[in-house]
């Protein structure tokens, strides 16, 4: 039987069991979720729960795959490498797990470059793994799916704004919550990301002229959507729910928070007031890039991207001014992972709790304290 990596599992002799068969019968199946987007590349290999799911092996780096696209239309060969050597990465970790099911997906990056199909085809003969291409659309449909529990509350309001800012574009959700399961109305893909923006902008990023020219900009694509809508007649009813998943939430909730180092526990699922949001962009507004480097909550990888995420966030949170935002500390990998455990068959209870409890570590491809994109 051949997994969906390509490689064979070989048979045990007729009649004997195979070695793995003992641990198999009393351990739940595992899966894997893979996500390749245009500044990370996270892998996520998790257990059945009765909450969702349990995180047993996790991965999450930094490889820009789209470093130079805005340019050029093309990813570049540095890029390409610098990906496959994660991948190579990944394929090891989920050789040595062997989950049941994997899904990797490959998102605006892929989507957008000329070259991006070729260079998956690469992918899968150099390490076995197919990657596919989504749609803005199922992004917006994963993202919606790890982030149900939020939404899933008794609530008078019915309906939530869900966004996912990523490295290349941006995915906007109008959502139903006046039923059982959340339901999507309608939904954008803006093609603005905190890489896109980033290398638009170049240092200017960090000037007053140059944030307010990022924020203009991401407004402008989301002046249709609101006008089809009329999102903004809904909050002024207080009838909608803000929901954000994106290193750029989490990273302001934890400067909000105060915290020292990331804690999962203390901002998934935290309601971020307005007042607090905005103290929170006024801190980052006030340091250059030295300062955005030494501070725990930002750290040296994230420094060049976080401007550009927050100026997405303050686009979204000027247009649509909700009281506060739910800030959810999940994004595809868990609705990919929801998705397949569901698909197999295995029912669970409650809400899922897609992360380990505890702080991210080193060797999860993290840098303590530094909340990635």
């Amino acid at each position: 039987m051949t997994t969906s990596l390509g490689w064979q599992k070989r048979r045990p002799p007729h009649g004997a069991p195979s070695r793995g068969a003992a641990r198999r019968d009393t351990q739940p199946p595992l899966f894997a979720a893979l996500d390749l987007g245009t500044n990370n590349c996270r892998l996520m290999i998790a257990a059945r729960s009765e909450t969702g799911f349990r995180v047993v092996d996790s991965l999450n780096r930094s490889v820009r795959l789209g470093e130079g696209l805005q340019e050029s239309g093309r990813l570049s060969d540095v890029a390409m490498e610098r990906t496959l050597d994660v991948l190579h990465d990944c394929v090891a970790r989920i050789r040595r797990r062997n989950p049941g099911r994997v899904r990797a997906v490959a998102t605006e990056a892929c989507r957008r470059a000329a070259n991006g199909r070729a260079f998956l085809d690469r992918v899968a003969r150099e390490t076995g793994l197919g990657i596919s291409i989504i749609s803005g659309r199922e992004e917006a449909e994963l993202a919606l799916e790890s982030c149900t529990p939020f939404l899933a509350s008794r609530d008078r309001r019915t309906r939530a704004l869900l966004f996912d800012i990523g490295g290349g574009s941006t995915e906007i959700a109008w959502v139903g919550i006046d039923g059982t399961t959340p339901r999507l109305i309608s939904f954008v893909s803006a093609p603005v990301g905190v890489v896109t923006l980033a290398e638009q902008y170049g240092a200017s990023i960090h000037t007053p002229l140059g944030y307010e020219a990022m924020v203009a900009q991401v407004r402008d694509h989301l002046r249709d959507f609101e006008a089809i809508h009329c999102i903004g007649r809904e909050i002024a009813r207080d009838n909608v729910r803000l929901l954000g998943t994106s290193g750029t939430v989490t990273t302001l909730a934890g400067l909000a928070l105060g915290l020292e180092r990331y804690s999962r526990v203390a901002v998934d699922g935290l309601v971020l007031g307005a007042d607090r949001a905005e103290a929170a962009l006024d801190l980052l507004r006030s340091l250059d890039l030295a300062g955005l480097r030494a501070h725990p909550c930002v750290g040296r990888d994230r420094a060049d991207y976080v401007m550009p995420g927050c100026a997405i966030f303050d686009a979204i949170r000027r247009t649509w001014p909700a009281d506060a935002v739910t800030v959810a500390d999940r994004g595809l990998r868990d609705g990919m992972l929801l998705r397949m455990i569901r698909d197999a068959g295995i029912p669970h209870h409650g809400p899922p709790r897609p992360l380990s409890t505890r702080s991210r570590r080193p060797g999860s491809g993290q840098t303590p304290g530094a909340l990635q994109t």
